[in-house]
């Protein structure tokens, strides 16, 4: 019995070593290069979704990976006011990205493709960020982009851009921690929103008090006031259509005291036009280094329903485009998020996620022209020297 019970397992053992033996054996150069000319690559509607297709590393688990826009994730939405949902925005922003590749992202608009230019573009994948405790996730979010902004830039040029999908807009206060921590100086906010976002925590009146209450979508940017996180007198709302507490300007007087200045969204349809907001923001802004924040609720929800806290009144997509890549192209942008998309509230079409992707998009491919016409001007200095 013992003899036929080994005659038995012998052919299960013989497909064992031969699967050992493929295992180890390594594919010479010629066919690695011929299954890459065959395989590497995918349509829009193919593959895993990261964002634009690009390479993916979990970059949290990979500190000697470099590159110098890193695509991030921030699946948090448990600092609402209003609709939860915003922690899916991340994975509905990647797939709404899907039509970007990078044989096929050119943008004509800033005359450069961004995936295939100087720049090491990563999708690094998502922060992990508890649901259940928010002073936990504020905690775990400033450690990952403190973490995410120390890596080597792909250049080895400036430190490298995070571009953060949100998740609702409280991830900024986070991110603005990191940055003051990394580069030891305040930044301008440069804010696309509905909304304030500089309310006192007293406004949000309970009474129930509680020290972490005061942390929510609407009270962050007064945090990082408090916190010296901000350029005293330089920060920029954009597309503002709040309504107000109470029974005055009271919240303007707020914000005031903040030093932020306010553009309100019926202001795109003054003579000067998109032109006339573009003028406004840069003059504020430049010569900053500025961090970007777009809540997608500073569009009209007839074009980007799928958010948390929509405010009818908003800006066309278009528009916002425009005055994205005038002001890009302009300022130093050092850290940048999208947040607020909210996908259960989304159409059939995907709208707002689509929106979001495409700001992403026009942003990255500002900050690559600009790194493309820094490097242009710099050799040009170099061959002056050299004369």
């Amino acid at each position: 019995m013992k003899l036929y019970g080994l005659l038995l397992l012998l052919p299960f053992l013989s497909l064992t070593g031969a699967h050992d033996h493929h295992d180890e054996s390594q594919p010479d150069a010629d066919t690695l290069a011929s299954l890459k000319a065959k395989w590497d690559y995918d349509f829009s509607f193919s593959g895993i979704p990261t964002f634009a297709h690009l390479p993916y590393t979990k970059c949290l688990l990979a500190p000697s990976v470099s590159y110098d826009i890193a695509i991030v994730g921030a699946p948090f939405d448990t600092a609402v006011s209003y609709r939860p949902g915003a922690r899916f925005g991340p994975r509905a922003i990647r797939a709404a990205s899907q039509r970007q590749t990078s044989f096929r992202s050119f943008n004509a608009q800033q005359g450069i493709n961004p995936y295939l230019s100087w720049a090491k573009v990563l999708d690094c994948g998502d922060i992990p960020i508890s649901p259940f405790d928010n002073a936990l996730a504020l905690q775990q979010m400033e450690a990952a982009f403190t973490e995410l902004g120390a890596h080597r830039s792909g250049s080895g040029g400036k430190p490298p851009l995070l571009v953060t999908l949100g998740g609702d807009h409280s991830i900024a206060l986070a991110a603005l921690r990191a940055l003051k921590a990394r580069d030891g100086e305040a930044v301008a906010v440069l804010h696309f929103d509905a909304h304030l976002d500089t309310w006192l925590p007293a406004k949000y009146p309970s009474p129930w008090p509680s020290d972490q209450q005061a942390f929510t979508h609407g009270t962050m940017f007064a945090l990082a006031h408090n916190e010296s996180l901000l350029l005293p007198g330089t920060s920029v709302h954009a597309g503002l259509r709040t309504r107000l507490s109470g029974t005055d300007f009271g919240d303007y007087e707020d914000d005031d005291a903040q030093g932020w200045y306010r553009i309100e969204a019926d202001e795109i349809d003054a003579p000067e036009g998109v032109d006339g907001v573009i003028e406004r923001i840069l003059g504020r802004l430049r010569g900053k280094k500025v961090y970007l924040s777009v809540d997608i609720d500073v569009l009209d929800p007839g074009l980007a329903p799928g958010t948390g806290t929509p405010e009818p009144g908003g800006w066309t997509t278009r528009e916002l485009m425009r005055i994205l890549r005038r002001v890009v192209g302009e300022v130093d942008v050092v850290g940048v998020d999208v947040v607020e998309v909210a996908p259960a509230y989304d159409g059939v079409g995907e709208v707002t996620a689509l929106a979001a992707a495409q700001v992403v998009f026009e942003v990255v491919s500002g900050v690559v022209k600009k790194g493309v016409l820094e490097r242009k001007r710099l050799q040009a200095e170099r061959a002056k020297d050299e004369l």
